[in-house]
């Protein structure tokens, strides 16, 4: 009797230094347990201390990617990331309408860790109409937050309302991540669509660096604890226990001269 693999495929760009993207959601798929496939959006060009180009991939090979991997081993659940163009919006919402996969978690990467603009204005309205409403769940930081609510917001106190809010724009679960805040003891915001819970995972700051890829690295991982059964706030949390984990464990290495990478197999070395 053969062993099945629990499936994660992400959709996203590259990240030439490793810690974000596509490098960053396979290592964070496979740290937790399950296998990662692929299909890239478009390739950048970057290092630890910006994004110095990127050139978005043709549609019908975004597309033909996708269909390769869920025609052939499938996906118990899907990790969607960087989207630059309305053009790649478009190919992967229709592609994902087109797939049978429960679990959608879309990570709606607008800005770099290093303040490089990664989704257009007009690609920013074409997610919030045809592909935010196939999700799962969303994993917004608070820019990206703001972004799509078209207003501010100013402080932990408003994060459990605008979750609210964006859960009913998007008409999924929302996962909203308090990091951008500059209070040491910080609140990520779980609000269940389904369930109209909402659940606060508290996280104390580590004072490092090594952000760069923290979003791809926590949605991945959130991605595979879903494709592994989990129910959404118990997946959610193995998720937050992994990057916190992965955050503190890295936060001593020195890696470039800008944003370093989180060490995203602590629990083997």
């Amino acid at each position: 009797m053969k062993k099945n693999y629990n499936i994660v495929l992400t959709i996203a760009g590259t990240d030439s230094c490793g810690g974000a993207g596509v490098p960053a959601d396979i290592k964070a798929i496979s740290a937790c347990g399950c296998y990662a496939s692929c299909a890239v959006t478009a390739v950048t060009v970057q290092n630890t201390l910006g994004v110095k180009a990127v050139h978005d991939i043709p549609p019908e090979i975004i597309s033909g990617q996708i269909k390769a991997v869920l025609e052939d081993i499938g996906a118990d659940s899907i990790k969607i990331g960087m989207l630059s163009k309305v053009e790649t919006v478009r190919t992967v919402a229709q592609a994902i309408r087109c797939a049978n996969v429960k679990n959608i978690v879309l990570d709606p990467v607008m800005v770099s860790t290093s303040g490089h603009r990664l989704l257009s204005e007009e690609a920013v309205e074409v997610l919030k109409n045809e592909l935010l409403p196939l999700a799962t769940i969303i994993t917004p930081n608070v820019p990206e937050a703001e972004v799509l609510l078209s207003k501010k917001i100013s402080g932990q106190n408003e994060t459990e309302k605008c979750a609210e809010e964006l859960a009913q724009l998007a008409g999924c679960s929302v996962l909203l991540k308090a990091g951008h805040f500059l209070d040491d003891d910080l609140f990520d915001v779980l609000y269940n669509f389904e369930t109209k819970a909402v659940t606060k995972f508290e996280t104390r700051r580590v004072k490092t660096q090594n952000t760069h890829g923290t979003g791809c690295t926590l949605s991945s991982a959130l991605a595979a604890f879903l494709a592994k059964g989990l129910s959404l706030e118990c997946a959610v949390e193995n998720a937050e226990n992994y990057i916190q984990n992965a955050i503190r464990e890295g936060a001593d290495y020195q890696l470039g001269n800008g944003h370093g990478a989180v060490k995203h197999f602590w629990r083997f070395w």
